[in-house]
């Protein structure tokens, strides 16, 4: 299960949380314990990986993506 909570006090990089749990999920996942491939292989298309890490990866897309949305940078980003 994800571990994201975005009111870490540790870190101040905006989209950090989303990024540690995608990180985990990746290292924890068969494609790197079993096939032996980097993260970086694993999130490539056509690669065999969990749903939860496929939505932790859309997650952290758009997350990364409202960063440079002028609307939302004016409005603030969702949640808050």
């Amino acid at each position: 299960m994800p571990k994201y909570f975005e009111d870490k006090e540790e870190s101040k990089r905006p989209c950090s949380g989303v990024r540690e749990d995608l990180k985990t999920c990746l290292l924890e996942s068969d494609c790197v314990r079993i096939d032996k491939k980097t993260p970086k292989e694993c999130l490539q298309p056509g690669t065999n990986v969990n749903d939860q890490c496929r939505a932790l990866q859309v997650a952290f897309f758009e997350c990364k993506r409202s960063l440079l949305d002028t609307r939302t940078r004016f409005r603030g980003r969702k949640g808050y």
